[in-house]
């Protein structure tokens, strides 16, 4: 079944690998809609096998029924070519070596048009041009240009990676995009995805009995908030498995933060036999014989591989000469920290651990340490844990009222400098909370704002508007710097270019899959401008598979993830003040642009309620 021009590519890739070919060229124009062409350099055909190829279900790849269960070509069930005629117009030009001169084939639309001899090196070429020509509903819901184009790129960098001694070109409106000699692994894909990878990636073989896996995975530092640079071969066919992925992105779950994704590129070998790869209509899913040997197998060979180059130890109790007693305590921490700690939640959402095994609360003492300031002072009620207050003072039963000021200072040995900060908090408008939550006391009440999400708002609306007006805020670089992006972000850079051009980025497309960075957003500060444009285009290309944003939307989002204030940034009062005052300028100040809040208000009421 052709879906789309990157459906054309995959099956006259698969055929050019299938005839033994060394050198392969792909020839695109308008991302396959108007030219698709593959060249090859393989053994060519036979005038009767190019009348035949383009009949339904004729096939020259399986000769006998038994080899359906021993397949070990790419192509076998006669289907692709004869798809392929018969929604668009084709021509193929094919010599063999011992043929003294070749012949060139043409169909359009499953009508032969003519077949007669033609000049040709060894080798076969077929040209696809105007696809969905016949079939203008379907041409229509072909996606933009950049779209197909990085569909096509999936497929070429599978076979690219599949078969690193077969040398392969890539040329996309008249521009080259790949030239590829045969090469080791590793230095294929720094040629595909760039030359930073080549010092990330990790090297695995391992075998068994029935199966061997062998490939690289990339340090945890490689990751990228999109999926796309995961791939899996089997006997090098491409292939999809949900449960292999899981199980690889689980072993770096310890590594990455949430949504980030690994790079890697794994082969298995196992006999034809034991395996399925006619289960799914594009061959894209297969069947293992055994999917819980492999997985298990799967599993193990990374984590061995990826722990061994991140160094981790590995501790058995067993051959350890540890004394009992500290393999318990060893065992009490590890069962804490992994949140299997006896302490249980307490009602109301306190930990059980912030009171006693009598069931008093921590002293004061105890607090301070815990919220890491010294803001709140010792109320004493009868005699403190640990204290004795003067005898007449307990005869007569009264509390004992102390300036908890100078008893800080007597007890901790405070200066005088922390007590001006104390005062200096207790006027403020404005706090901070942990350094992430600003709060600040209302007419009938309070609010609490989350300074990363407010400042993202900020900025989102901001660069909307300068979009909008067509003056953006830029900051020019002193010393403009050139990047080279891999072909599938080259074209996105290029698809999203007058876009971020808009909202304030000055970026000059060049040639060879490279661009140079003049200027940047405003809100964005200057430290690397190369991870901020790589950065954005990734959360761009997340965004684009979970969102319903427009392509302005995402762009403006992306920019705000960047420059907001992270969590963690102490700001003083006039910066908080500021964030208030720009986020209630905003249009919508109370959401952020995925619609969390930023702001939460609470009555007097609502503060009593939580006292009753």
């Amino acid at each position: 079944m052709v879906q789309r021009p990157a459906s054309v590519v995959k099956e006259l890739l698969d055929n050019a690998i299938d005839a033994g070919a060394g050198h392969i060229s792909v020839v695109l124009q308008n991302a396959g809609r108007t030219l698709i062409q593959v060249r090859d350099n393989g053994c060519g055909m036979s005038q009767l096998d190019l009348s035949l190829c383009f009949l339904r279900h004729a096939t020259s790849k399986l000769q006998t029924v038994d080899d359906l269960q021993n397949i070990r070509t790419l192509g076998f069930r006669g289907e692709a070519m004869a798809s392929i005629a018969s929604v668009s117009q084709v021509t193929v030009t094919t010599k063999r070596v011992e043929d003294e001169a070749g012949i060139s084939y043409e169909i359009h639309g499953g009508k032969e048009i003519g077949l007669a001899p033609a000049a040709s090196d060894n080798g076969t070429s077929v040209t696809v041009r105007n696809l969905f020509y016949n079939v203008p509903a379907r041409r229509a819901f072909l996606k933009t240009d950049a779209t197909e184009f990085r569909h096509i790129l999936l497929i070429f960098h599978q076979a690219a990676l599949a078969w690193p001694e077969i040398a392969f070109d890539l040329d996309a409106d008249g521009e080259i995009v790949y030239r590829l000699a045969p090469a080791e692994l590793e230095s294929r894909v720094a040629e595909l995805f760039g030359k930073s990878y080549k010092a990330s990636l990790i090297p695995l073989a391992e075998s068994t009995s029935m199966v061997r896996i062998q490939g690289l995975i990339s340090d945890p530092k490689l990751a990228k908030k999109t999926r796309g640079e995961q791939f899996l071969f089997i006997n090098s066919r491409p292939f999809y498995h949900r449960h292999l992925n899981y199980v690889i992105q689980e072993i770096y779950r310890d590594w990455l933060q949430q949504n980030e994704f690994p790079f890697f590129a794994l082969f298995y070998e196992v006999d034809p036999e034991s395996v399925d790869v006619n289960v799914h209509p594009t061959k894209q899913e297969i069947k293992f014989e055994d999917e819980r040997m492999i997985s298990t197998f799967t599993r193990s060979v990374v984590k061995k591989a990826l722990n061994d180059h991140m160094r981790v130890p590995v501790w058995d109790h067993a051959e350890s000469d540890m004394p009992a007693s500290r393999v318990a305590k060893h065992e009490h921490f590890r069962r804490f920290f992994e949140g299997e700690s006896r302490d249980a939640a307490a009602p109301g959402g306190f930990s059980a651990r912030g009171f006693r095994k009598t069931g008093g609360f921590v002293p004061a003492d105890s607090a301070t340490r815990l919220y890491g300031d010294d803001r709140f002072p010792q109320e004493t009620e009868g005699t403190a844990p640990g204290k004795e207050h003067d005898s007449d003072a307990d005869k007569s039963g009264q509390s004992v009222e102390m300036d908890y000021r100078k008893e800080e200072v007597k007890s901790h040995g405070h200066s005088l400098h922390a007590e001006k900060q104390r005062l200096q908090w207790r006027e403020s408008r404005f706090s901070q909370i942990h350094n992430q939550f600003i709060i600040s006391q209302t007419r009938n009440g309070m609010f609490i704002m989350d300074q990363h999400a407010a400042h993202k708002r900020i900025i989102f609306e901001k660069v909307l508007g300068e979009a909008e007006s067509g003056l953006p805020s830029t900051q020019q670089l002193l010393f403009p710097k050139t990047i080279n992006f891999s072909a599938t972000d080259f074209s996105l850079l290029k698809e999203l270019h007058p876009v971020i051009t808009r909202m304030g980025f000055n970026v000059q497309v060049l040639s060879g899959n490279s661009a140079m960075i003049l200027g940047v957003p405003s809100d964005i500060r200057l430290d690397n401008e190369q991870h901020v444009l790589e950065s954005i285009m990734e959360q761009y290309k997340a965004m684009s598979r979970s969102l319903a944003l427009g392509e302005k939307e995402r762009i403006a989002l992306a920019i705000a993830n960047k420059a907001a204030i992270p969590r963690g940034k102490k700001l003083s009062e006039e910066e908080m003040e500021a964030l208030v005052d720009q986020l209630f300028a905003c249009e919508q100040p109370f959401r952020d642009p995925l619609g969390k809040y930023t702001i939460r208000s609470l009555t007097v009421e609502d503060l009593r309620a939580m006292f009753r």
